[in-house]
């Protein structure tokens, strides 16, 4: 396949690179100090596996941030000049997945930690944190199972991006997807707020409604932009 036929022409624009990047700036000049104003006073000085309570703090907070800008600037150097793929070949996807994959799994990963160095910092009985928990995780669970079944991996991580077949695909329907086309985002990241209500955790509870918040705005300002040129008669 030649890597030029993923390009667009509208795309090939350092205009276009930036389109909307002002609000994804402006989002985290808004969300982060609100999230530190919140969390700060519940973090204390304890700690989980030597690492202290403000250290897995930072990290919660640093991973998502630094996991959209970098599917920002792929995506657009994709999308305008099929930048990886024309580096890396047939094993452009590969690359991707080692830059995207412990990323996103990091994201869990620093949330669970950061929620067992502050458990028990949410003032709600063990039981009623239990409940609302196994609520939200449903939905989050049946969203993964979905997308194993029938989305796939690679279109999950954009492979609309990276390969010409994926943009041919029709809607996804099936699944979790019947009730969102974008159900990754609306139900998949009720997880952390099951992780973080599990070990009921103040400081967590405030990162995962971050990482939520935070990753809608990557859909507007990034995502919906690209898709409308990709298919435009979604």
């Amino acid at each position: 396949m030649d890597p030029n036929e993923l390009t667009y022409k509208k795309a090939r624009s350092i205009k276009f690179f930036f389109h909307r990047q002002v609000w994804h700036l402006l989002s985290l000049l808004i969300l982060v100090p609100i999230v530190l104003l919140l969390a700060n006073s519940s973090l204390g000085s304890g700690s989980w596996q030597g690492i202290s309570t403000q250290r897995w703090f930072f990290f919660t907070l640093i991973v998502p941030i630094i996991h959209q800008i970098i599917v920002w600037v792929v995506f657009r150097l994709q999308l305008g000049w099929a930048t990886l793929s024309k580096a890396f070949g047939k094993a452009d996807l590969v690359v991707w997945g080692f830059l995207f994959l412990p990323l996103f799994i990091g994201r869990v990963i620093t949330l669970v930690a950061l929620s067992r160095a502050t458990q028990g910092s949410l003032p709600i009985s063990s039981s009623l944190s239990l409940i609302i928990a196994l609520i939200l995780l449903l939905p989050a669970l049946y969203t993964f199972w979905s997308v194993a079944r029938y989305f796939g991996l690679v279109r999950a991580m954009v492979g609309d991006h990276f390969r010409l077949k994926y943009r041919t695909l029709p809607l996804e329907t099936r699944g979790i997807f019947q009730f969102s086309s974008n159900a990754m985002y609306a139900y998949g990241f009720l997880l952390l707020w099951a992780i973080a209500l599990l070990n009921r955790s103040f400081p967590a509870l405030i990162i995962a409604a971050f990482q939520h918040i935070y990753i809608w705005v990557h859909y507007y300002t990034v995502e919906k932009r690209d898709l409308d040129i990709i298919f435009p008669e979604h």
